[in-house]
């Protein structure tokens, strides 16, 4: 069963769409605005995203521009608008398709089938130094050698590595994780993780230390 990604902050379409996905044996995924679809993004599989151009907390065309190189499934953009000009710009930020509401259920159904069909999916990998990032899949790779990092320390490197160069505090790791793990993050058990990750990688320099702020991970 394919799984549809839903960034459209009205209801009654979501709803509607929950049916008519579940008679044609779609999976819906719905984020009602672009900050939990960034979560989303970033820890579940899905096979092709629907993204609404008027969301709350931002605009479809700047999320997609921004998120584009983390999402490697057909983006099919939403709008109540239909400007020559916005179509254009959506698909030269490299969105397969573009329907304007209120669409017909068949052909929103067609648009979807047409995009799964065509697309060839390529996994986005993250190289630093010697270690592969495979973000479809989730898997870190060091030397063709599967590292296995639990969900939360995955979460906690990928972070390190998306900021390659820059320091992450630990605050900003807190608030990364707290959402994976039923029990509370404290420094010490964040300690912890980082040194897991570090014996997992069998490597003590790519991630640093930087005292009394947080870590870093290096390009070379």
């Amino acid at each position: 069963m394919k799984t549809i990604l839903l960034i459209e902050d009205n209801e009654d379409i979501k709803k509607g769409l929950d049916y008519l996905f579940m008679q044609n044996e779609y999976l819906l995924l719905h984020a009602k605005n672009l900050s939990l679809a960034k979560s989303i993004i970033l820890t579940k599989n899905f096979d092709l995203i629907l993204l609404d151009v008027t969301l709350p907390d931002g605009d479809g065309f700047s999320f997609y521009e921004q998120m584009k190189e983390k999402i490697s499934v057909p983006v099919i953009f939403l709008t109540a608008k239909d400007l020559e000009d916005d179509i254009v710009h959506g698909l030269e930020l490299g969105a397969v398709d573009y329907i304007v509401k209120p669409f017909r259920n068949r052909e929103l159904l067609l648009r979807i089938q047409n995009a799964l069909k065509n697309h060839k999916k390529i996994e986005k990998i993250i190289r630093i130094q010697d270690v592969e990032i495979h973000l479809e899949s989730r898997r870190v790779m060091r030397n063709s050698k599967e590292v296995p990092l639990t969900s939360l320390e995955y979460k906690i490197f990928l972070l390190l590595c998306e900021n390659v160069g820059r320091v992450i505090t630990r605050e900003a790791i807190f608030d990364c994780i707290w959402d994976e793990s039923s029990n509370y993050v404290n420094d010490n058990t964040l300690t912890v993780y980082i040194k897991r990750i570090r014996e997992k990688l069998e490597s003590d320099g790519m991630i640093k230390t930087i005292k009394g702020i947080g870590y870093r991970v290096d390009r070379e």
